[in-house]
Order: structure tokens, then sequence, then C-alpha cells
């Protein structure tokens, strides 16, 4: 049966307030696994389980998923069509407001639990979606997303295309896009194309955690004026005298007339290094 064919069985239209475009094209849907690596092992957590196509398909490989929906409607789908699947464990909410780490361990508590993530979320709230699942104490050991063409090749850009969203990810894992998608893959047929994107977080992250938010200050700074140099953007952003930024970015050895975009990670790191030295 086809997408189209269920929702109109169900009597169910799709919400264009929650971005829901149902997947519809099974070669796609082999992409997804294959990038996400699942195995008898893997614990899998997949956000926005829609009509369950692709979580039938977890549940056949893994040793466990936890499928979270935010439409009360799709729950009860969900419940009937994967009644029968023992390993597959359906939860109604919000990615954004749910206890990842405690949904995950459930009644075991495990301090080594490894999860992968598989999701095919709204456009909307991708960026909302990765903070939240980067940010977590517990990170999965892979990620794979259905996002944005647009904001997969803004997710993966090197100097000189850097932007925030950039930066965010990458400091946390390597992103890579897997294939392109084609609108048509979708019901109903959005307005841009899609792309396939994995991250592999890093084992260990480059900085402790407790520097980690104001290292974002850092370069929350550095982008919230994107046409200013790099000096006059911290400046104004981090409200530092002018000496002292002039200092840490010549300690840090980064020519102080370039731009936020230009920078590596890693030169976000030294710089923040460096500010941080003379007490930012």
């Amino acid at each position: 049966m086809t997408t189209q064919a269920l929702l109109h069985e169900l009597d169910l239209q799709p919400l264009k307030r929650l971005g829901q475009s149902f997947l519809v094209d099974r070669h796609v849907l082999e992409r997804i696994l294959a990038a996400a690596d699942v195995g008898p092992q893997d614990t899998v957590l997949e956000i926005g389980a829609g009509l369950g196509i692709l979580t039938e398909a977890l549940g056949q490989r893994a040793r466990r998923v936890v499928a979270v929906e935010i439409d009360q409607r799709l729950v009860s789908v969900l419940h009937e069509r994967l009644k029968a699947a023992s390993n597959t464990e359906i939860i109604l909410g919000d990615i954004l407001a749910l206890d990842i780490p405690g949904m995950l361990q459930g009644s075991e508590p495990r301090s080594d639990q490894r999860y992968k993530v598989v999701a095919n979320i709204p456009y909307y709230i991708t960026s909302a979606v990765l903070r939240r699942i980067l940010e977590q104490s517990l990170r999965p050991e892979i990620i794979v997303l259905m996002v944005q063409n647009e904001v997969a090749r803004r997710i993966t850009a090197g100097p000189g295309e850097m932007s925030l969203l950039a930066v965010s990810v990458q400091f946390y894992g390597l992103p890579r896009v897997v294939a392109p998608v084609p609108a048509r893959s979708f019901y109903p047929v959005p307005k841009v194309d899609s792309a396939i994107l994995r991250i592999d977080p890093h084992p260990r992250l480059p900085l402790n955690e407790q520097d980690i938010a104001a290292f974002f200050d850092v370069v929350r700074a550095g982008f919230g004026q994107r046409r200013k140099q790099l000096h006059n953007a911290l400046l104004h952003g981090l409200h530092l005298p002018a000496e002292r930024v002039a200092q840490s970015l010549n300690q840090a050895g980064i020519d102080a007339t370039r731009r936020a975009e230009t920078l590596s990670v890693m030169e976000w790191v030294t710089l923040y290094g460096a500010l941080k030295s003379r007490d930012i």
C-alpha cells in the first residue's frame, strides 16, 4: 500500500504546522539504513517516526528501537502497526523536551549506553534538534538525518564558507553528505531537495565540558557581525578592551582582519584558549 493510500485509509492529512512530509522512496530508505550501519547489537533512537516505515525496518535490524513521534494521531498508527515488534518502543513527545538519556536507559541504567540516532525531521527544527542531540552528556555514536540540501551544505562547509551552524556541528563531530534526495521522494512533495547527512561524533571533544558555553559565546560574537573583521566583531560582541582582543588574536596566530567564516573549528578553539588565558 502506498503512503498516499495508507493516509487515505486512515483518514489522515499531513499537518503543515508540523512540517510533515513522508518518505515514499524505498531506495532512499535503504540508503538511510546503510548510512546508519544498524546491526543486531545496536540501540537506535528514531526521531519523527511518522507512519513507521523506517521504524519497522530499523526494528528488523537493531536490538532495540526507541521511536519518538510528536503527533498523537500517528502514535496510534505506530502502536497498531508495530504491536508485534517487541524490541520497539513508541514514545509520544517532543524530542526537544524529552530526557534522552533517561528514555534510552529505561529500567536498566548503564553508564556505557551506546546508541545511534536516525531522524527524518521537519526542516524548521533541524538546528534545534542537532543542538539537543549533540549537547547531551550521553552522545550517540552515529547520527543520520534527513535535512534540507542547503542545510547539509552549510553544515559540511569548510573555512571560507563557515557559519555558526557549521562550527556548532563540527565542534562535536564530523559531518558528511551521504546522498542527495530529490523532493519527489516525499509525500507531500516539499519545495526543496533534501540530503542524507551522517555525523560521526568525536570520541573526545576539543575542549572540556565546562568551557563549551564560553567557547560558543566567543564564536557567536565572531559571527554576530559577519561583515566586520574578526577583531571588530569580537570587540563588539565580547565587550573587551581592544588591546586584549588584539593580543589574543596575535597569540592564536590569527590575522585580525580575517572574518569569522574563514576560521576552522580548531582555530576557534585556539582563539578561545588565548582569550581565556587573558581572563575573558
